[in-house]
């Protein structure tokens, strides 16, 4: 069955690559326990006034 799943991760300044390695954790644990393949991973920054704020990941996996 194909699913889809979100992730969402605030970004600050001067913090962001600490915030992106913790994205990354949360979903590589996440397909580790509940995905049997991948199909797609896709990014999409949360910008407000021209400024990236956050980051959104779309995960598209068959379980």
């Amino acid at each position: 069955m194909i699913q889809v799943k979100t992730f969402g991760e605030p970004l600050q300044p001067f913090k962001t690559r600490r915030e992106l390695e913790e994205l990354d954790a949360r979903v590589n644990a996440f397909v580790v326990e509940n995905v049997a393949r991948v199909i797609s991973v896709q990014d999409m920054p949360i910008t407000e006034n021209g400024s990236v704020i956050g980051m959104i990941r779309t995960l598209v996996y068959e379980t």
